[in-house]
């Protein structure tokens, strides 16, 4: 009980600065959207870019966080020399990859199709780069417990980047005929994003001020770096198939349907699917304070039972943000401009699949604890490979909505696998048939919000709110021995 009380009160911080932080992020959407017409295919180059550095990104840190944790926290390590052997590592192939985009962007933008403005990707290179080399410092910050200190810069960044959108989306138009104005260029809205995008993350480095103190070249060591790439590359290889899993649609849908068309519905795709964020902030804030929870020191923190109810209870939560989304959609979906619309069917079957998704990074640990990391690899690239398939079919046909079919069946193929084989390698008692209850009264309630649907406004919320409430009763009796847990505590407090 100990431990889950850690876990829940990191998860609270950095839950707090996720949701915090990616609702003001939330905000960006209109924003952009609004200022930035379908019809136009600018968000949809947005839309294809970060899901190129999202990649990258992934490639350039290599596993490094995870192995990361797993080195400092054995007692036979130093945790400094682990720390610095991995910053040296990664800020020297993000360095690398920043001189190579340099010397060869114009074919690189050539290839992408962005050969009219090489500069977004020669932006996008020194962003990502940063990214790179600051994730292993925010995973020190981790390590360490600085979870303020965590939640803190990733707000900042946050804070910046939306005040320096809203003055050049919102006030700048309203400005141009000042002649201090005459660098702004209402023309190249999409150029402005990813400027203020590197200038914001180079800012929050400035905020890593002790962790670089501690950070001592002279330490870096061949003998340590040695154990630690053994034990990354499966991570690597992992790593990038996960995330291939997410950005896979957002990178092929231009190659599959070329030109203005492809870039139009990568745009209306890429906002409306925004909504369905919600599970991947959950969904990262748990990662933030779970996966230093698990590989602590204390044995209890590894206890199959515990990894079985926090699976449990995330599926829970997860499908309480689906409802409570799916039943209030009619004020979400003013988050993005009206024009983009028309893909709002996509937003369900995009929430279920960031579900799957989390639901395949709880049942992960049977081989990250036991260091056989290739698993994930192997697993991850098998749905790959259904989501591609997927995507590659029928995206030609009907466009982005084979986009969230495929991410869905992708994650279905990894939690299937990684349930059935990690019941074998290394069995945890999961509470399945309960989760299943969960997920059929969620879609079974999901459904009457479709087949019931009032023309007034305030029926149709007042009876999507009945129906949330249907939900929670029935989980609360269904967890009533925690409930009364929660009870009896609040209660010992107060006395």
């Amino acid at each position: 009980m100990a431990s889950l009380k850690k876990l829940l009160s990191d998860s609270v911080v950095y839950g707090l600065s996720s949701i915090v932080g990616r609702f003001l992020n939330y905000l960006l959407v209109p924003v952009y959207t609004y200022h930035i017409s379908a019809a136009s295919g600018g968000y949809g180059v947005v839309t294809n870019v970060y899901a190129y550095t999202a990649l990258l990104l992934v490639i350039l840190t290599f596993g490094m966080e995870t192995t990361y944790f797993y080195f400092a926290n054995k007692s036979d390590r130093d945790e400094r020399q682990v720390f610095s052997t991995a910053l040296t590592a990664v800020g020297t192939v993000a360095l690398a990859f920043v001189a190579l985009v340099m010397t060869f962007t114009g074919s690189i933008s050539g290839v992408m199709g962005y050969a009219d403005h090489p500069e977004y990707i020669r932006v996008m290179a020194c962003v990502v780069a940063l990214d790179a080399f600051q994730a292993i410092l925010f995973a020190r910050l981790r390590q360490k417990g600085k979870a303020w200190h965590f939640a803190g810069l990733k707000l900042g960044f946050i804070v910046a980047s939306l005040a320096l959108n809203l003055f050049v989306f919102v006030v700048a138009p309203h400005w141009t005929s000042h002649s201090w104005m005459g660098w702004y260029d209402a023309a190249d809205n999409v150029g402005y994003i990813f400027y203020i995008n590197l200038l914001c993350t180079a800012l929050v480095t400035f905020g890593f001020a002790s962790e670089l103190r501690d950070y001592r070249p002279s330490t870096f060591s061949l003998q340590t770096l040695k154990p630690m790439l053994r034990y990354a590359w499966p991570l690597l290889l992992f790593g990038i198939v996960g995330i291939f899993n997410q950005v896979a649609d957002k990178i092929l849908l231009p190659w599959l349907l070329p030109g203005d068309e492809g870039r139009v519905q990568l745009g209306l795709y890429g906002a409306c699917v925004k909504i369905a964020m919600i599970m991947a902030i959950i969904t990262q804030a748990f990662r933030y304070a779970y996966e230093p929870f698990v590989f602590g020191g204390q044995r209890d923190k590894q206890s199959k039972e515990t990894q079985a109810q926090a699976t449990k209870y995330f599926v829970m939560f997860t499908l309480l943000a689906f409802l409570a989304v799916m039943c209030y959609m009619d004020v979400f979906r003013y988050l993005v401009s009206p024009d983009y619309w028309e893909a709002l069917p996509a937003v369900p079957i995009v929430m279920m699949a960031e579900i799957l998704m989390g639901i395949y990074f709880n049942l992960s640990f049977w081989y990250k604890l036991n260091g056989q990391t290739w698993w994930g690899a192997v697993m991850s690239a098998i749905g790959c490979a259904a989501l591609v398939a997927v995507n590659v079919v029928f995206v030609p046909k009907v466009g982005y909505m084979a986009c969230a079919w495929g991410g869905l069946v992708g994650y279905g193929v990894c939690v299937l696998l990684s349930y059935f084989i990690g019941q074998k390698k290394n069995p945890v008692p999961y509470p399945v048939w309960t989760i299943l209850g969960y997920m059929l009264l969620a879609h079974v309630l999901y459904a009457l919000t479709v087949v019931v649907h009032p023309e007034a406004l305030w029926l149709r919320l007042t009876w999507n709110t009945v129906l949330i409430l249907v939900y929670l009763a029935v989980v609360l009796y269904g967890e009533r021995k925690l409930v009364t847990q929660v009870v009896n505590r609040l209660k010992h407090r107060k006395q």
